[in-house]
């Protein structure tokens, strides 16, 4: 007996050891690994801080917005997520990255689109990339939120000269470490909500080159005005920095186009007061997919997500956040499938390009095709 107590107690230490162990391994790699990036310290953070959509701690949606953190919720997500079906497509995105595009001249707007919310403006002869997440995977680890499967896939060598980079918020799937890392040097200048130029400056981008914005805050490049406009969301790429950096959607003004960039948003008033103050806009990437009950106050369902283009007044709408990555268990094509059916419905102008397949927002006929079909299962 006492030898069988001996072998428990020392399998018990070994089992603890483990997971004291493990346990350190992880926080090191939260504390280490370059892709959290940094939250805002010091005179930084005292300087957002006094932003009046701060709280006692971090930064807060215009009107409450919880989330049910609890465990068997939690639970019930996780089985929801093992058990979904067709999470992406049968076979590899054609894309047309290395086409003829329309040219852009100093008053019309060529768009590409990279999947996701990754959205490249060339626009009236400035090149302005939303959301530049071009990495392959949208978490801190390879083996999590891989990129649906593009062919051929992105090439950032050919990306050229940005004169700016705009971001909505910190997530993975928005701001990308590895995209970054590699695009830094070639861009003019970053325009960010509040507290994220951390993560850039801990990647090496000088401060010099980045302007943060509070809502309804605008900065100027040239003749464009970029004004950080409200959203309904959250931030955070850690364990300890939820809400440290602000969220926001932005509308782009030149001398002939107006242009607005939803980021990622529940539904909420914020879209009527945007569109009774900044609208009517000319076109509009709108949010609409990676979306669940059990989250809907921080992600609009598809059919919300036409009533809020409809609330700013945008004359046209590209649905986004889908198409890229799988981070919720519905279907990936959902999105596109239930946006179509609502924008039909309320006879929002709906275009809906392949990726890479770069068009003017000014040619005659807009891409507006289900091209998703042709990937779904037989």
């Amino acid at each position: 007996m006492a030898l069988l107590k001996s072998r428990i107690a020392k399998i018990a230490v070994s089992i603890l050891a483990i997971i004291i162990l493990f346990t350190i391994s992880i926080m090191a790699f939260i504390k280490f690994a370059p892709q959290f990036g940094a939250k805002p310290s010091g005179e930084h953070l005292s300087k957002i801080s006094e932003s009046p959509n701060y709280g006692d701690l971090e930064f807060v949606n215009l009107i409450e917005t919880k989330q049910d953190m609890s465990f068997s919720n939690m639970w019930a997500a996780l089985k929801e997520s093992i058990s979904a079906k067709n999470t992406s497509p049968k076979k590899a995105f054609e894309t047309y990255f290395g086409d003829e595009k329309p040219a852009p001249t100093d008053s019309n707007v060529v768009v590409t689109w990279y999947g996701h919310s990754a959205i490249l403006l060339e626009m009236e002869g400035k090149r302005i990339f939303m959301d530049p997440m071009l990495g392959p995977h949208s978490s801190p680890v390879s083996f999590f939120g891989q990129r649906f499967k593009n062919k051929p896939p992105f090439d950032l060598s050919n990306l050229g000269k940005l004169d700016a980079v705009i971001f909505s918020h910190d997530h993975y799937d928005h701001l990308d470490y590895y995209t970054i890392k590699r695009i830094k040097d070639q861009v003019g200048h970053f325009y960010t909500p509040l507290g994220l130029g951390s993560h850039l400056k801990a990647w090496g981008v000088p401060e010099s080159k980045i302007t943060e914005l509070d809502w309804w805050d605008s900065a100027e490049m040239v003749h464009f005005k970029f004004t950080a406009t409200p959203a309904r969301h959250f931030s955070g790429r850690g364990t300890s920095d939820r809400n440290k950096t602000l969220w926001a959607s932005w509308v782009i003004e030149g001398h002939s186009n107006k242009i607005y960039f939803s980021g990622d948003s529940g539904y909420g008033p914020h879209f009527k007061e945007i569109g009774e103050r900044m609208g009517p806009v000319d076109f509009a990437f709108m949010e609409c997919g990676q979306y669940n009950d059990k989250w809907a106050n921080i992600h609009m369902m598809p059919e919300q997500t036409v009533k809020a283009a409809i609330d700013i007044k945008a004359k046209k709408m590209m649905p986004i956040h889908w198409g890229g990555f799988s981070l919720a268990p519905h279907e990936w094509y959902d999105p596109a499938d239930r946006v179509a059916q609502a924008a039909a419905l309320e006879n929002v102008n709906l275009i809906t390009p392949e990726v890479g397949k770069a068009f003017s927002l000014q040619q005659e006929q807009l891409p507006s095709n289900q091209w998703w079909n042709t990937y779904k299962p037989n």
